[in-house]
C-alpha cells in the first residue's frame, strides 16, 4: 500500500511539473522569394495547425550527490514516429550527447540545448533560489514529448484506403496525432520530376513550428519565460523576443544556413507583416553551431542587433483562409530557392525589373487588405457586400453591390486586392519559367484559376516558394469554404481542416491528446 502511494505521488509530482506549449504553422500569402532580402516584406498568416511540446521531469527528485554531476538525463518522445531517443546534457555548456535511440532530429537537438543555455543565461543574474531551482529542474532530467497536428502531414493514403471522399470531413475522422507516413522516390506530375521529402508534408512549416514549441516549452518549464495561455491575453513582448531569438538560432543551426526566418517569426508572434533580420546576426549559427558551444552561441545571439520588422496582422473580418493538399507529397523548397537565386545572379538585366514589379504587386495586395480592414468598420454595409459577393462571380461584384458610395468602396477594395494578387501569380509564373522551377506548375494553375472563378473566392494561390505541396485560398465566409472544399475534392485536392489563428506560441492548459479539436 505504501509503495502504491509513493508511486502515485511521483506521478502526481511529474504531472504538476508538466508544461505544455504550442506553436502554429504558417501560410505565406505574399512575399515569396522576395522576403529573403531586406526591405521586402511578406504577409504571413499563422494557422490553427499547431506543434506541441510537453515537458516534464524524468526523475521525481534528485540524488543527494547531484552536486557532483556533470551530465543530466534527457528523453525525447515522438509518438507519431514511434521513436524514443535518450541523451546526456552537459551541465557546463548545455551540449547534448546522444545515448540511445534512432529518432533523433537535428531541429529538436538544437532547440533543446540552446533553450537550456538560454534559460541559464536569462537567470544568471537572478536570485540564488531561482538559480538553484533551475539546476534542480535540469538534474531531474527533461522528458519532452513532441506532437504535431494532423494538418502538417499527408493522410491521403489512409483516407483513400478507407474509401472516404477526399474532403475535410474525412480528414477530421482520423484520430488526432496519428502516425506519420513517409514518402519514397519521386513523382513526375506534368513536365516536372520532383524529389519528395522524407515525410509527406503539407507545407505548413512543421520544422519551424516544432523548433519553436520545443524552445518555448523548455524555457517555460525552466522559468526562462512566462507565456500567455492560448486564447487569452498576450504575453509581454520581451518574453516572446527571447523565444524568437533562440528559435531562430536553433532553426538556423539545424539547417546549416540562414533562411528568411518568417516561418519561425510567425510561429512565435502569430500573423504578421514581416521584414527579415540581417543574416549577420546568425553567422555563428550558420555553421550548425559547431564553432561554439550552445552557451556561447546563445550569448552571441542574445546580444546581437536584431533588426527584423513585424507588424501584427490578421485577415479582415469575414475572410476565411483555406489550405489544400494536391496529393503530390511536397516540394523541396531549398532547391527551388537556389534555382531562382542562380537565375537572378546569371541574368540580372531580366530579373531585376521582374523583382521590382513583384514587390509592387505584393504591396498592392497589402494595401487592398488594409483597405478592407478599414471598410469593415462600417459593419452593416461591409457584411451586406460580403454576403452578396458570396453568390456572384467577381466580374459582377461592382455592378450588383456598388449602388452606394459606401458599398462601392468595399467592392473596389475587394477587386483591387484580387487584381494585385493576380499580378503576383503572373509574375511568379514568369520567375518559375525563367529559373526552370515549378513555382506554379500548369496543374496548379488550372486548379487555382478554377478556384478563383468560383463565386465568393477572393484569392487562390501557391503559398511561399510554391511547387506541389499546397495551395491556399481566401474566401468570403464559411459557406463558400464548403463549396470550395467540394470543388477541390472533385479535383482530387484535400482541403485541410485549418483556419487562421493569429496567436503565436502559447501556453496550453492540458495535454492536447485529451482534446479532440486540437488537430
Amino acid at each position: 500500500m505504501m509503495m502504491m502511494m509513493m508511486m502515485m505521488m511521483r506521478l502526481w509530482v511529474r504531472w504538476i511539473l508538466c508544461r505544455v506549449v504550442s506553436a502554429p504553422g504558417k501560410v505565406l500569402i505574399t512575399g515569396a522569394y522576395l522576403v529573403l532580402e531586406r526591405p521586402n516584406a511578406g504577409l504571413v498568416l499563422s494557422t490553427s495547425a499547431r506543434f506541441y511540446a510537453i515537458v516534464r521531469p524524468i526523475h521525481s527528485d534528485v540524488a543527494p550527490d547531484s552536486w557532483s554531476w556533470s551530465w543530466a538525463d534527457v528523453k525525447v518522445l515522438s509518438p507519431q514516429m514511434f521513436t524514443e531517443t535518450t541523451y546526456k546534457l552537459s551541465l557546463r555548456d548545455s551540449h547534448l550527447r546522444k545515448v540511445a535511440g534512432d529518432g533523433s532530429s537535428v531541429f529538436v537537438e538544437q532547440a533543446l540545448q540552446l533553450a537550456v543555455a538560454a534559460a541559464k543565461a536569462r537567470l544568471q543574474h537572478a536570485t540564488s533560489d531561482a538559480q538553484d531551482l533551475l539546476r534542480k529542474l535540469v538534474l531531474q532530467g527533461l522528458e519532452i514529448t513532441i506532437l504535431g497536428s494532423n494538418n502538417f502531414y499527408s493522410f491521403r493514403k489512409q483516407i483513400e484506403a478507407s474509401g472516404l471522399p477526399i474532403m475535410t470531413s474525412s480528414l477530421a475522422s482520423i484520430p488526432s496525432f496519428s502516425p506519420i507516413t513517409s514518402n519514397s522516390g519521386s513523382i513526375q506530375p506534368g513536365d516536372h520530376a520532383i524529389a519528395l521529402p522524407e515525410v509527406a508534408k503539407t507545407g505548413l512549416g512543421s520544422s519551424a513550428a516544432m523548433t519553436t514549441a520545443v524552445v518555448a516549452g523548455i524555457l517555460q518549464y525552466l522559468g526562462g519565460v512566462k507565456l500567455a495561455v492560448h486564447g487569452e491575453s498576450k504575453e509581454e513582448e520581451t518574453e516572446l523576443e527571447l523565444v524568437h531569438m533562440v528559435s531562430q538560432a536553433a532553426h538556423c543551426a539545424a539547417q546549416g544556413k540562414v533562411g528568411s526566418g518568417f516561418d519561425v517569426s510567425s510561429a512565435v508572434f502569430g500573423s504578421q507583416r514581416y521584414v527579415r533580420f540581417s543574416p549577420s546576426v546568425l553567422l555563428s549559427a550558420q555553421a550548425g553551431g559547431r564553432l561554439v558551444t550552445p552557451l556561447e552561441l546563445v550569448k552571441q545571439v542574445l546580444t546581437a542587433d536584431w533588426d527584423a520588422e513585424r507588424l501584427p496582422y490578421a485577415l479582415p473580418p469575414g475572410l476565411v483562409l483555406m489550405v489544400g493538399e494536391p496529393g503530390f507529397g511536397g516540394s523541396h523548397t531549398p532547391s527551388m530557392v537556389g534555382a531562382v537565386q542562380a537565375w537572378r545572379k546569371a541574368d540580372p538585366v531580366t530579373a531585376n525589373p521582374v523583382w521590382v514589379a513583384l514587390a509592387e504587386a505584393n504591396q498592392g495586395v497589402e494595401r487592398g487588405l488594409l483597405h478592407l480592414m478599414e471598410c469593415a468598420e462600417s459593419r452593416h454595409a461591409y457584411n451586406t457586400v460580403l454576403e452578396g459577393c458570396c453568390t456572384s462571380s467577381s466580374d459582377k461584384w461592382k455592378y450588383l453591390f456598388g449602388d452606394t458610395p459606401e458599398r462601392l468602396e468595399i467592392v473596389e477594395a475587394l477587386l483591387e486586392t484580387r487584381q494585385a494578387f493576380i499580378n503576383v501569380r503572373s509574375l511568379l509564373r514568369h520567375v518559375g519559367e525563367a529559373a526552370n522551377v515549378p513555382i506554379e506548375p500548369p496543374s496548379q494553375t488550372a486548379l487555382l484559376d478554377a478556384t478563383m472563378d468560383m463565386s465568393g473566392v477572393l484569392l487562390a494561390g501557391v503559398p511561399g516558394a510554391g511547387g506541389f505541396d499546397a495551395v491556399f485560398a481566401v474566401v468570403l465566409g464559411n459557406t463558400v469554404r464548403e463549396q470550395v472544399d467540394a470543388e477541390w475534392s472533385r479535383r482530387g485536392v484535400l482541403s485541410l481542416s485549418v483556419q487562421e489563428d493569429p496567436q503565436g506560441v502559447s501556453l496550453e492548459l492540458c495535454d492536447p491528446r485529451i482534446d479532440r479539436s486540437s488537430s
